[in-house]
């Protein structure tokens, strides 16, 4: 499946019903009146978050949509039927933004959540609305109401316990293999992931989403690279995985750079619970060291592994699902 996280979409709503003129005719009643329906209201459409979807592949081909519109109203005050409305299913965290893609109109961020994107119009009034001691016959109705109509922008931002991040290379797609049964592209070369995977890690019955973010280089807030594309799905992690090649000529200068990516990008990010852990620890008998001149210089704690092994992997999710408990 297509990971799309950006589309725009026409949203028509449904015009009301106009309302009846009628005028009742009925044997052996001598004076008749009016007796004209209300139109029906017209269908709108219906956003509800769905936790069982993580892309918006199915706007990539269907970008129109318009709700039916209400029936007319007719004779012995029969209100028109209404417009059915059209309920689409977005995934958990999606942003609705107006055409201008700054105004946030709503954020599907909790399941079941629904948000009318277009209501419909209201129906028209029938003519027996209009009947007074001055007018007993009244042809006055009105038509029903236009329903709304817009183009809007809909942005997702996944939902994760957990992000991985980190320079091109430094292992998340082998690390997410390893503990989920995600499927995402590995290779020996920069920029294999070129969208955000999702995976879910199991540990002792409980469970965590991962993410997996593409690599992130310097320059990644200002547009180089692929990360500024997909820096906004790092909001939405409660925990950051930070994994470092601990064959990086300098490991520090590596941890900067992705720190400073992110909080360029969003500095509510600097706040949130970071785990730094030095990769590929197989490859460098001195890793040891490596790790405790990082921890020193970064004031963090450093942890290791080896993905590719799956050496020192579960202590690791441990800790990340011990936190993610803390937060609940």
């Amino acid at each position: 499946m297509h990971f799309i996280d950006e589309v725009k979409i026409f949203l028509k709503a449904g015009n009301g019903g106009n309302g009846s003129p009628s005028f009742r005719r009925e044997k052996f009643i001598e004076y008749g009146g009016p007796d004209g329906g209300d139109g029906g209201d017209g269908g709108s459409i219906i956003f509800i978050a769905d936790e069982n979807l993580n892309t918006l592949i199915d706007f990539r081909y269907k970008q129109h949509f318009k709700a039916e519109r209400g029936w007319n109203g007719s004779g012995q005050r029969c209100t028109g039927g209404a417009g059915k409305d059209i309920i689409l299913q977005m995934p958990l965290g999606t942003q609705v933004l107006a055409e201008d893609r700054k105004t946030v109109l709503a954020d599907l961020d909790k399941i079941g959540q629904v948000y009318v994107a277009a209501k419909g119009g209201r129906g028209g009034l029938g003519n027996t609305h209009f009947k007074s001691s001055t007018n007993r016959s009244p042809r006055k109705t009105t038509k029903g109401k236009e329903g709304d109509e817009s183009e809007i922008w809909l942005n997702l931002k996944l939902l994760s316990d957990v992000g991985l991040v980190g320079l091109p290379n430094a292992g998340k797609s082998t690390f997410l293999s390893v503990v989920t049964s995600a499927r995402p592209k590995i290779a020996d070369y920069p920029f294999t992931t070129l969208k955000p995977q999702l995976g879910v890690a199991y540990i002792d019955d409980a469970e965590l989403v991962i993410a997996d973010i593409p690599g992130l280089i310097e320059g990644a807030h200002q547009g180089h690279g692929l990360g500024d594309r997909f820096l906004r799905h790092i909001e939405r992690c409660k925990i950051i995985l930070h994994l470092i090649d601990v064959n990086q000529e300098d490991v520090v200068g590596a941890y900067k750079t992705v720190r400073y990516e992110m909080e360029a990008y969003d500095g509510s990010i600097r706040d949130k619970t970071e785990i730094v852990i030095l990769n590929k620890s197989d490859l460098r008998p001195e890793y040891e060291e490596i790790r405790r001149n990082l921890s020193k210089e970064i004031g963090k704690d450093v942890f290791y592994c080896s993905a590719a092994t799956n050496t020192n992997v579960k202590p690791i999710l441990s800790l990340a699902l011990q936190i993610r408990r803390l937060m609940l």
